[in-house]
Parts: C-alpha cells; structure tokens; sequence
C-alpha cells in the first residue's frame, strides 16, 4: 500500500492538560504521541489543527499508513486512538503507531455495504436492512492493510443474516473476533423479513410454542 497521507508535526516539549490546553487555542495545534518500534521510544509531538481536520475528512485516514514528518525526520504510522469533543469541533489528542509494511497489526477497518437497494430480501420480498457491524477488527501486515472491506448484500434474503464468517476478506487479511473461536461469528447486518408477513408470523407462533 502507498503511502496516500502526508502529516507534519514538532516535537513537543511541553505536556501536560494545562499546556496541551495551549497548544489547541493559542497556536491551533492538537497535542499527539507517537509510540511503537523495537528501538524507538514514545515521542510528544503537535500538528495543526487544520492539517489533520482535513485529513480526518477522508474515510481512508483511518485505516491507511500515514506518513509522518517529525521535524524532516519522516515515519511510517497508522492513526491508533483520536479523542474528540462530543459536540463541538475540538480535537483533544490523538495517538499514532508506527509501523513497518512486514509488521503484522490489528486495526478496525470500515465496511462498506454494496447493494442495499438491489438486494433480494429488500426489492423481491419487503425485507429491511439493519446493520449490526460498520467496522471490523482485522489483523494483518500493514502492506495489506485494506481502507475499507466490502459486503455485497446482492443475494441475502429477508430473514437471512450475514456474519463475520459470511465476509469475504482480502488476501492475507483475518478477522480478529474469529480468532477466538466460533462463538464470536458475530452477525454484521441483518435483512429482517416484514412485519405481518405469513414467515414472520410463523415465527412468531414457534416462539411462543417454546
């Protein structure tokens, strides 16, 4: 994978709430921590604010090897955690960790579901989608890192379920959940069959039998 995403940061000397709290209102920057590799030690770092808004803007940031410029010292990271405001557009800090292409890491990597509208359960039978997963814990190397996994929902049914086992992931790429064995095949969207339909009052009669 290309590196797509450039950031520049400084290191920070300063630390602390009261100094970070300087940094994102007098001088527009967001404090940051960069940590990870053999030989390196965590480092304090800043970056303008504006610089990551607008890398923030992309959904692929997310999930993409960034690389960042310390000073014209340059790495090769991936966004770990990102703390926000709830409601008003404030960053508070964010945490990245540096990567090598060979090294194997785990990141949560959107979904993207294709065919909603064409989907048999919803356009032939009256079915109604409802989406139990919008991200999935993989781990992989970060040379195959995926930005996004898709989930063709073309051919599911009303009634029908979709787990984590039912995806189909990118060459070299597992499900971190399926690791730990079958019981956390969790379900990732699901196609429930209309209500009043003879199917679900069948259902709802076997139920009530148990």
């Amino acid at each position: 994978m290309s590196n797509d995403f450039t950031l520049n940061a400084v290191k920070r000397e300063d630390q602390g709430k009261g100094a970070s709290r300087r940094l994102r209102r007098e001088a527009g920057l967001v404090p940051a921590v960069v940590y990870g590799g053999k030989s390196k030690k965590p480092a304090a770092i800043s970056l303008e604010f504006r610089e990551l808004v607008k890398a923030l803007e992309n959904e692929a940031f997310y999930s993409h090897i960034i690389e960042l410029s310390i000073e014209g010292k340059t790495e090769n990271v991936v966004l770990k955690d990102l703390q926000r405001h709830p409601s008003k557009p404030v960053i508070y800090h964010a945490d990245f960790m540096r990567v090598n292409k060979t090294q194997k890491i785990k990141m949560s990597v959107p979904l993207h579901f294709l065919n909603e509208e064409t989907c048999v359960g919803v356009k032939m039978q009256g079915g109604k989608i409802s989406h139990n997963l919008n991200e999935l814990e993989v781990e992989c190397t970060a040379a195959n890192l995926p930005e996004f996994i898709e989930v063709d929902l073309a051919e599911v049914e009303a009634g029908q379920v979709v787990h984590i086992s039912d995806v189909k992931l990118p060459k070299g790429v597992t499900s971190v959940a399926l690791a730990h064995g079958t019981d956390h095949d969790h379900p990732v969207v699901t196609v429930a069959k209309p209500k009043g339909s003879a199917a679900s009052e069948e259902e709802s009669e076997e139920a009530g039998e148990e």
